[in-house]
Formats: C-alpha cells, structure tokens, sequence
C-alpha cells in the first residue's frame, strides 16, 4: 500500500501567483467598454432635443396647414351658398316674370276677343235700331212674332253674344245721367241743357264695357255744359 508524503511540519505553502487583472465582481465583462463617454452623452442628448423641436415644428406646420385648409373650405361654402341663393332668387325672379307676361298675354288674348264680340254687337243693335227694337226688350223680351225670321235671327245672335261676354266677367254699364267720369267715359260734344248741372252725361253714344274695375270699353257721351 503506497501511502502519500506527509507533509514537512513547517514548511509554508507555496501559492503560484498569477499575473492578471483585477476585475470587480460587480461589473460583467466588457462593461467599462460598453459605458458611453460624457461626449458621446451630451452628443445624443442633443440629436434627441433637436428630433423633438423638428417634431414640435412639422406639428406645428401641420397644424397651420390643416387651420389654413379648413378656412379655405369655410369662404368656398360660403361663396358656393351665396351663389345659390342668388341663382335661386334670379329664378324665382324669373318664374315669375314669366308667370306675369303669360297671364298678360292670356289677359291680351280674351281682350282681343272680348273687343271683336263687343264690336259684332255694335252692329246688331244698330240692327235692332233700325228695326225699332229696344235693345232691353231684345235681351229679356220674347221673339216678336210678327218680325221677319231674319229679324228674329238677329235677336237670338245679340242674346248669345251678350251670354259670351257675361261668361266672360264682361258686363255694358250705363252712362246716361250719371257724373261724367274720365276713367269711364269719352266725351265726344259738351251741350247746354236746361235744368241739368255742369258735367252730367246727357246722351250716351257708344256703350261702354268693363270686367270687374277694368274698363275694357270707355263709353261715348255727350256732356252738358
């Protein structure tokens, strides 16, 4: 049985020393390279603080843009709105007129006819005249029976034109002792007449027609003085 040399009773140890760093326990390998230096710290923070004011600065413009747009958008409402109105206004505008000259035209066409009828009256009551018929008796009377057939055709042809014009609104007013009045009346001769004061119609010429406060036909008279 080998046994192992006792060691030398007072012989010290001898402990190999080895040349190399010392490295703190507390920091890992590669930790003194890794740490920044003061420069490379301010560098950065400066690179950081100028990206914040561009930052800040392209909110700003952004900002200012979309304010600048929006205000844009606002004054072409405004114009496009008032634009409408208008358009609507020159239409109403129009419409209107439009409306106007139609029915004045419509106003011109009945007048037109209303003259021609009124005209082929004329001529049937100096038809009547001439025949010694009263007009009043010709409109409300019975057909004479003793009066020619061509006579009685003219009657019945003065009631249906005078049917026409009452369809019409268009009515005869009578003149004869009534005040002269320009708006109603045409005086054609002025004649002294006893027992009747100044400006009264004393002869009725022509009868004259009106449609409501129209006058359609001024009536000719003669007035005394």
């Amino acid at each position: 049985m080998i046994q192992e040399p006792e060691e030398t009773a007072g012989q010290p140890e001898v402990e190999e020393v080895v040349d190399a760093e010392v490295v703190s326990p507390s920091e890992p390998d590669g930790a003194a390279e890794a740490a920044p230096s003061s420069g490379e710290s301010i560098a950065d923070a400066q690179v950081a603080e100028d990206a914040e004011q561009t930052g800040e600065a392209a909110g700003a413009t952004v900002e200012g843009d979309l304010a600048a747009l929006v205000e844009e958008a606002r004054s072409q409402r405004d114009e496009y709105l008032q634009l409408a109105q208008r358009t609507k206004a020159d239409f109403d505008n129009y419409r209107k007129r439009m409306a106007a000259e139609s029915q004045a035209q419509v106003e011109r066409g009945r007048l037109e006819v209303v003259s021609g009828v009124i005209g082929a009256i004329d001529n049937l009551e100096r038809v009547l005249e001439a025949a010694g018929i009263d007009q009043t008796s010709a409109l409300e009377g019975q057909l004479p029976a003793d009066a020619p057939v061509t006579t009685q055709g003219v009657i019945v042809s003065y009631r249906d034109l005078f049917a026409v014009l009452k369809k019409a609104g268009v009515e005869a007013f009578d003149s004869k002792g009534e005040t002269f009045d320009p708006n109603l009346h045409e005086a054609l001769q002025a004649l002294p007449a006893e027992g009747v004061e100044s400006g009264v119609v004393i002869e009725e010429m022509q009868k004259g027609y009106r449609a409501g406060d129209s006058v359609i036909r001024h009536a000719r008279v003669v007035v005394s003085q």
